[in-house]
């Protein structure tokens, strides 16, 4: 089979499952209501990222019949995304405790790290540090994290679709520029079914991703993460650095409010793209910004070091600064004053 037409027909399996899911979602009444800590005005419906998923997951045994990817890749992303998005899909439509929505999670990364040999060497300004086990336990609560994050960042129209398809595609272009082409064909195919969901979620969404969605991008883009790692060490920073956008309003505002004993798992809207979408007054004016970061600062700093041009720990630093700055300036984490 042409790759090309793999990425086309992941695309529209999901455009047409996406179609589907929001039928099913209207005719069940799966309808997010707006609130006082939504960012969102209308009533729209949810569960769409089930489309991803299954075309994703899909594409899995024709990637792996092609020799793109191995066993362990193979086994590691269907199993951990297909656990992930089972709970996601429970959890949105009826409600599972945090603590065993925790637990599954924490599963899904054990099984996934199970299959890839357990936490990946880390390359730090060029020494590789072997962790042995204790790099199991740091990736798994990476993984669990990504997870988590990425639900908290799905909290406006196209913002979490258009960080995961720029991602991905940075990612490619990385490894095509360090010489690293082979794995890069499960990355082609999360964006194609990505894009597929974000013909219907694009501002303004006639359908959202839901947790089962976002959930299983969060777990997916982390192992693509680590799968990357384990080949090439470096690489792992290029991922750390394209995914800083998410990672530092996510991580800033969590410390803000742990630091206040608010309950974390609770929704709230005070992360710096909510509060910067309140006061743009659209959300098209956050994804495309996010979309610029992404594009102009962030991918390049990742080829940076994919190619051997700047040190990992260097670049992320660098990369991370002016986040952190955005972070603060849109009041991430800080409560939101009382109407």
């Amino acid at each position: 089979m042409n790759f090309c037409w793999l990425l086309s027909a992941v695309f529209i399996v999901s455009l047409f499952l996406t179609y589907v899911l929001r039928r099913y979602a209207l005719a069940n009444s799966l309808i997010d209501i707006p609130n006082l800590r939504s960012s969102h005005t209308l009533p729209t419906p949810r569960g769409g990222g089930v489309a991803i998923v299954v075309s994703f997951l899909l594409a899995l045994p024709v990637l792996y019949y092609l020799d793109l990817i191995d066993l362990s890749v193979f086994a590691g992303l269907l199993g951990a995304g297909a656990l992930v998005a089972a709970l996601g899909f429970a959890d949105d439509h009826g409600h599972i405790a945090a603590r065993w929505r925790l637990l599954g999670h924490f599963v899904a990364a054990g099984w996934a790290l199970f299959w890839l040999g357990g936490g990946p060497q880390i390359s730090f300004f060029g020494v590789l540090l072997n962790l042995n086990w204790f790099a199991t336990i740091l990736f798994a609560v990476f993984l669990v994290w990504m997870l988590n994050l990425y639900n908290f960042m799905d909290g406006i129209d196209g913002l979490a679709s258009v960080e995961a398809i720029s991602v991905c595609l940075s990612g490619c272009l990385v490894y095509w520029l360090s010489g690293h082409q082979e794995l890069s064909w499960v990355v082609w195919v999360l964006a194609s079914s990505v894009a597929g969901f974000l013909c219907w979620n694009f501002p303004p969404a006639r359908i959202f991703m839901g947790d089962a969605g976002s959930g299983f991008l969060g777990l997916t883009v982390g192992l693509l993460a680590i799968i990357a790692a384990t080949k090439v060490p470096e690489l792992l920073w290029c991922w750390l650095i394209l995914l800083g956008v998410f990672i530092v309003d996510a991580t800033w505002t969590l410390m803000r409010r742990l630091l206040r004993g608010e309950k974390i798992y609770e929704a709230h809207r005070s992360h710096a793209y909510q509060y910067a979408s309140r006061q743009y007054g659209n959300h098209k004016t956050v994804v495309y910004a996010v979309l610029a970061i992404n594009l102009l600062w962030l991918a390049p700093l990742a080829v940076a070091v994919g190619t051997g041009l700047i040190p990992g720990v260097a670049a992320l630093i660098i990369a991370y600064t002016p986040l952190l700055l955005i972070a603060y300036k849109y009041q991430a984490g800080m409560l939101e004053p009382a109407k």
